[in-house]
């Protein structure tokens, strides 16, 4: 039998099937705090290696024609050899390009470092480039980004609280766009890939991506639970986790198109073109879109249910549904014990000409009481007599 994807979602929409998230979401959360632990170990023991953007410092770029299969140890030889700069940084760019970053240097030491390069790799000093940048630049990148989360952050949860007129959604959403952040960067710390500005802009398109796809299925559990407390068929947890199943496949189809093409970016970069802006973008969006696919699915939306689980209309609705469902139970029970068969040694048939329900008998198909005088069986068959009476 061949499995079919689209029958699968098909499935999960009408609730033939269905993905225990809330339930389960207890596992959930530990497999959560088991990455953010992950995560937290790598920002201690690696820390972020911030880029020269936000530590200032010196950067020389050698262009060569064939780069040695020791260039990094050359590199710094070199730079030692002309300052005694041990903390230098040496990254291959592309197939032909070598990139050396130390502290800052003067300008006359920026020009020794630029021959002893030109020396160690045979090159004219022409092709060996250098610049500087001051750490008071850093410094402003890094607090111009930490105003543009905050603000982000505020707008984000007063937006959210208008749009679906219930705090604790925009609580759990930024809740879980918090998990994300946190478990990228630690990821990114653990790659030992550089912070640069590029790093940034992933981050922040990071969090947009994480709560697009959270209001996506925070709008989808909005109308499952409005219509469960209007009818008291299903309780606040059973609404919101066939919401989950119903956004179900579109976040994984949306998650897979989004990946695949950051993914042979990543691929790419790593393998041909070496450290730099793709390779930096790319990875912080291939973790950032995987993590924030799986939040808004197992996170969110079990967030949304504990943080509401104790509300007075909550706990009314779960009454209301399970009297209902108990109901719906029981009626299925009866009408899959089909009719009942008379007395024994009765010899009337089954189903037919069997005495009629007494008033509020409860053993009937559907539960209800049958009126006394109603007689059973099809309405023209004449009565039999009994043996002692012919």
């Amino acid at each position: 039998m061949s499995f079919s994807f689209a029958a699968l979602g098909n499935d999960l929409y009408t609730g033939a099937r269905s993905v225990p998230v809330v339930a389960k979401r207890r596992r959930f959360y530990l497999a959560s705090a088991a990455l953010i632990v992950v995560a937290a170990l790598g920002l201690v023991l690696n820390g972020l290696n911030l880029g020269l953007e936000f530590r200032g410092g010196s950067e020389f770029r050698v262009a060569t024609t064939s780069t040695p299969a020791d260039y990094e140890q050359t590199a710094r030889d070199a730079v030692g050899a002309a300052e005694d700069q041990r903390g230098v940084n040496v990254t291959l760019v592309g197939n032909d390009t070598v990139r050396v970053q130390t502290e800052r240097l003067s300008e006359a030491d920026s020009q020794d470092v630029r021959q002893s390069l030109a020396t160690a790799f045979g090159v004219p000093e022409q092709n060996v480039s250098g610049t500087f940048i001051g750490p008071s630049w850093g410094q402003s990148v890094s607090s111009q980004a930490l105003r543009a989360l905050v603000i982000f952050v505020l707008a984000v949860a007063l937006v959210l609280s208008i749009y679906f007129r219930n705090w604790k959604m925009a609580a759990a959403a930024l809740i879980a766009t918090v998990h994300d952040m946190v478990i990228t960067v630690g990821i990114y710390a653990l790659s030992g890939f550089e912070v640069s500005p590029a790093t940034m802009i992933g981050f922040l398109t990071v969090l947009g991506y994480s709560l697009y796809d959270t209001v996506v299925v925070f709008d989808k559990v909005r109308e499952n639970t409005t219509e469960a407390f209007a009818n008291g068929r299903m309780t606040f947890a059973q609404a919101a986790n066939l919401a989950v199943n119903q956004t179900m496949v579109r976040s994984i189809n949306t998650t897979v198109i989004g990946v695949l093409p950051i993914a042979a970016v990543l691929v790419v970069g790593a393998l041909f073109l070496g450290p730099g802006v793709l390779l930096d973008l790319s990875l912080v969006l291939f973790v950032g879109i995987i993590i924030g696919a799986y939040s808004s699915i197992f996170i969110a939306t079990p967030i949304l249910v504990s943080l509401r689980r104790n509300e007075p209309a909550v706990v009314d609705l779960e009454k209301r549904a399970q009297r209902h469902q108990a109901r719906r139970a029981k009626d299925a029970a009866v009408e899959s014990a089909g009719p009942r068969a008379g007395a024994e040694g009765d010899d009337v048939p089954v189903g037919v000409g069997a005495p009629a329900a007494a008033e509020g008998d409860s053993s009937t198909l559907t539960g209800r009481a049958v009126h006394k005088y109603a007689q059973s069986g099809p309405r023209n068959q004449p009565r039999r007599t009994p043996k002692s009476k012919r």
